[in-house]
């Protein structure tokens, strides 16, 4: 049995971090040495979550300090948005393979972070480091990375629908219209007044009009010009997202879906069929569902894709992706079969 990459997880107390936890545990080739948790240092993890124990009864989360990267080669970074600036120039220097999955690296360009998150961008010389780890569209980005910035959960899915029929050149790339959907762990685990239970129960609603942080990186990602609307669902998990645009010539549904059919045949977290992409479908898996129709009485496409927010949205691209560049099977530790009911 060849021996497993050494590996180590920092912020691991959020919900991505416990859904890495949760891939890695059975994992073939990666073995977890060490998970940070600094708010929950010296916390047994089955107590923040119980779903875990099995792991093991006596893994703690433990502060994030240098000497952890002693023992491992890759570094899963789960931390909020803006942490992993900080870290992440001391991690590469050291040599060590970074699978970042905030939204520090995903930007090309450090004025659109600054543009969009409201602050300047604290390594700029570190953005050209980075792969954008989205492998059914990026895959040549990460055959030699050491770097890979794992693409946020709206991105993901608004990418996987539009950018194959930019590419194919079958829908005008301006202005395009993305109307997305996203279960309550999307806003992660710190309590907020507006993701309590009696807040979200019976409730939907739209938020981030026209300013989403997430809008430029659709846009790079999927090659238009977009206008990004997300909407808190009273769920758990998921996303859904659904996409118009303006075919770029004469084009009917029966085309579209075998074009993209076409597009992802040899990808295997991709479903494209006739149904509509449903949530349930891609809970607890790393697939994304996909259709696409033209409604020829308005002349639009409309491309939908649906996923698992904390899976194919976050931790199980960075598996997918991690495995990739360790030069293990793309499917290592993941399944595309989803959890039903």
């Amino acid at each position: 049995m060849e021996e497993k990459i050494p590996v180590g997880i920092i912020g691991a107390s959020g919900y991505v971090g416990a859904e890495l936890m949760r891939l890695l545990a059975h994992h073939g080739g990666f073995d977890v040495r060490f998970v940070t948790g600094d708010t929950q240092a010296g916390q047994p993890v089955a107590d923040l979550y119980p779903h875990l124990a099995a792991i093991g009864a006596d893994q703690e989360f433990v502060k994030c300090g240098p000497e952890l990267l002693d023992d491992v080669s890759l570094a899963f970074l789960a931390l909020p948005h803006g942490q992993s600036m900080a870290l992440t120039g001391d991690i590469l220097d050291q040599g060590k393979v970074t699978v970042d999955l905030a939204a520090d690296f995903r930007l090309k360009d450090a004025g659109q972070y600054k543009e969009w998150y409201g602050e300047p961008h604290q390594a700029p010389e570190l953005l050209g480091k980075f792969a954008y780890g989205l492998p059914e569209l990026f895959r040549d980005e990460l055959a030699d990375a050491t770097a890979v910035a794992v693409p946020g959960c709206y991105p993901t899915a608004a990418a996987l629908a539009v950018a194959p029929l930019v590419r194919l050149g079958l829908i005008q790339p301006e202005g395009v219209i993305v109307d997305a959907a996203s279960g309550v762990s999307g806003a992660g685990r710190p309590p907020k007044a507006h993701t309590t239970f009696c807040a979200v129960d019976e409730d939907f609603t739209a938020y981030g009009l026209l300013d989403h942080r997430h809008t430029p990186e659709i846009e790079q990602a999927a090659g238009a010009s977009v206008l990004f609307t997300p909407h808190l669902a009273p769920m758990n998990r998921g996303i859904l997202v659904t996409c118009y645009a303006k075919p770029a010539g004469e084009t009917s549904t029966d085309s579209l879906l075998a074009a993209l059919a076409e597009f992802y045949a040899e990808e295997p977290f991709i479903v494209v069929s006739e149904r509509s992409p449903s949530t349930k479908a891609t809970l607890g898996s790393n697939a994304a569902h996909l259709t696409v129709r033209y409604d020829a009485r308005t002349q639009t496409v409309v491309a939908l894709c649906a996923l698992d927010n904390l899976v194919k949205g976050a931790a199980g691209q960075a598996v997918q992706c991690a495995n990739l560049i360790s030069g293990l099977d793309e499917t290592a530790g993941l399944t595309a079969v989803g959890v039903y009911p």
